[in-house]
């Protein structure tokens, strides 16, 4: 027989594309033809497959070789295709029976030496194997658990061509030699890419990373963090340099929630994309924390680069957090560019290799100085702003970016007394995030059965509608609205806020108190509302928890 088949998996975006390898042996000329819209790494595999073949103890086929991988139409991109091309190859030559590969998915990069080294993307790829029917993958070794992640498909893990090709023959498999445990793995250089992150890392576990025990004072923004995280609100946190801003946001993944199982195999299969995923860890269980630099660009931000577009910052704090620092000092495009992921939960982009539907479901917390200097809102500093300069830098954040940031906290500088520790040491993060889970069961519960789970994703008529408040609760916001100081959306925003804060502390529904502290947590004016105290606080950790952080009339 000269021809056979085997499949694989083209990744577009984070969406994998199954693709079926043919191979083709005639009579002629020896030569090696790829066709199937390849790109350059994958065009170099003509190359790589060669060489592995020759030293995998299997013979090159002297005649005429035609390749084709179909769909012809879809761009063909990555060297994960080396694997699929031997094995179509030794089918066709009949050193394998062409039988045995025909429902296979065979996804990795040859060396020359017929070694498989592991690419980026396995769980994606394995996942759109499975729905596609196949059950049986073959993949590098070191990614043989990430692969296992996906139910109901058996995973092959091969280190070299050789082992391949004996498991498909019921030849003895031979033992490669085993890697040195004292020496890095050459073979996972490919999945882990420098620079790829953008500012990204995968969140500590709580008992090692930053805590909220270590924050002075600030205990209006810290409750403000615990309602973001209880209901994955926006956050913007403003104050004068020092005053724990970036502190504050370095904490609020600690208090969020592991991830579903659902919601892991999300993160996991952007993180592999995007050669990000630790060696050895193939689950991400946190939530993910991107803090990219305020020089990050547009592309970088949403997604981008050469050929189909890559996962960007908004995609790499999918069901985690981006942080960004700096706020104003990031271009307007960028940060105007976020306005529609913040809205959907995903993004889209398109260039002119393709369109390509990226996950971006993020909670967004800014920081920013109230000026260019960070003296304006303190009193007798001496700001050397001039008005102009100080209205231009605060327009760097626009009115429609604003108007999706749910909570503005003025961050008011550290007293001495809570630096000193006087008033009492706060609490830590653990305690926080077991109210922060509470709050999220009440809220899975009452939305048990519709396509939401927090707060922050129930549609406006729906609050309107079906989760309305106590009756007379939203007076103060309907005054709000005739003064101009809230927008259609603006209503709906508070109002999933004010569902937050009644998850928090035990409402069956809104009540007027809740909706005035999700207004005044909104639009910065102090309605005259203390903060709600926590049954289980620490003591001293609710001292001075009073309506702090009033208006000042800035970043509305």
């Amino acid at each position: 027989m000269t021809f056979a088949r085997t499949c694989s998996v083209a990744l577009v975006g984070v969406e994998g594309v199954l693709v079926e390898v043919q191979a083709d042996l005639e009579t002629g000329v020896a030569a090696f033809t790829l066709v199937g819209l390849p790109d350059k790494t994958l065009t170099e595999s003509r190359d790589r497959v060669r060489a592995a073949i020759a030293n995998s103890d299997a013979e090159w086929p002297q005649k005429k070789l035609t390749v084709g991988l179909s769909p012809a139409a879809v761009p063909k991109a990555g060297s994960g295709f080396d694997l699929a091309v031997a094995a179509a190859i030794l089918g066709a030559a009949e050193r394998i029976d062409p039988r045995a590969i025909a429902d296979l998915v065979l996804i990795g990069e040859l060396g020359l030496d017929g070694r498989v080294r592991p690419v980026r993307g396995i769980l994606p790829a394995v996942l759109a194997a499975a729905d596609a029917g196949y059950r049986h993958v073959v993949v590098p070794e070191q990614t043989a658990g990430e692969a296992a992640l996906v139910p109901g498909v058996s995973v092959l893990g091969v280190r070299t061509l050789r082992q391949l090709i004996a498991v498909l023959t019921d030849e003895p498999v031979p033992q490669e030699e085993p890697h040195d445990p004292g020496r890095p793995d050459p073979l996972l250089a490919g999945l882990l890419v420098p620079g790829a992150g953008i500012g990204t890392g995968l969140a500590a576990d709580p008992g090692d990373g930053p805590d909220l025990a270590d924050v002075a004072g600030q205990h209006t923004a810290r409750r403000a963090l615990e309602i973001a995280a209880a209901g994955s609100h926006h956050l913007l946190l403003t104050g004068p340099p020092g005053a724990g801003k970036t502190m504050l946001a370095e904490r609020l993944p600690a208090i969020l929630p592991p991830l579903t199982r659902h919601e892991s195999l999300e993160v996991t299969a952007v993180h592999s994309v995007a050669g990000i995923l630790p060696p050895g860890e193939p689950l991400v269980r946190r939530p993910p924390y991107c803090a990219p630099h305020h020089s990050a660009t547009m592309q970088s931000l949403i997604g981008g680069g050469n050929g189909l577009p890559r996962p960007g910052a908004v995609s790499l704090a999918h069901r985690g957090v981006l942080f960004l620092d700096e706020a104003p000092e990031f271009s307007t495009k960028s940060l105007d560019a976020l306005r529609q992921p913040l809205e959907s939960g995903h993004v889209i982009v398109a260039r002119a290799a393709g369109v390509v539907r990226l996950p971006a479901r993020f909670l967004l917390a800014l920081a920013a100085n109230p000026c260019p200097c960070g003296r304006h809102t303190l009193h007798g500093a001496d700001c050397e702003c001039p008005p102009a300069h100080i209205r231009r830098y605060q327009a760097r954040l626009s009115g429609p970016l604003l108007d999706r940031v749910d909570l503005r906290i003025e961050v008011e500088p550290v007293t001495r007394s809570d630096l000193l520790g006087h008033g009492g040491r706060g609490e830590p993060s653990s305690t926080v995030a077991d109210r922060v889970r509470e709050a999220r069961a009440r809220a899975a519960a009452r939305l048990d059965g519709t396509p939401w789970t927090l707060n922050s994703e129930i549609p406006g008529h729906e609050l309107r509608t079906r989760y309305q408040p106590a009756p007379g609760a939203l007076a103060a916001a309907e005054r709000d609205i005739e003064r101009g100081l809230l927008t259609a959306r603006g209503v709906d925003r508070v109002l999933r806020v004010a569902w937050t804060v009644a998850d928090l502390a035990g409402h069956d529904r809104p009540t007027a108190e809740d909706l005035t502290l999700a207004l005044e947590l909104r639009t910065g004016i102090a309605r005259g509302v203390p903060l709600p105290t926590p049954a289980r606080a620490t003591a001293g950790a609710g001292a001075g928890a009073g309506p702090r952080g009033a208006a000042t009339g800035e970043w509305r």
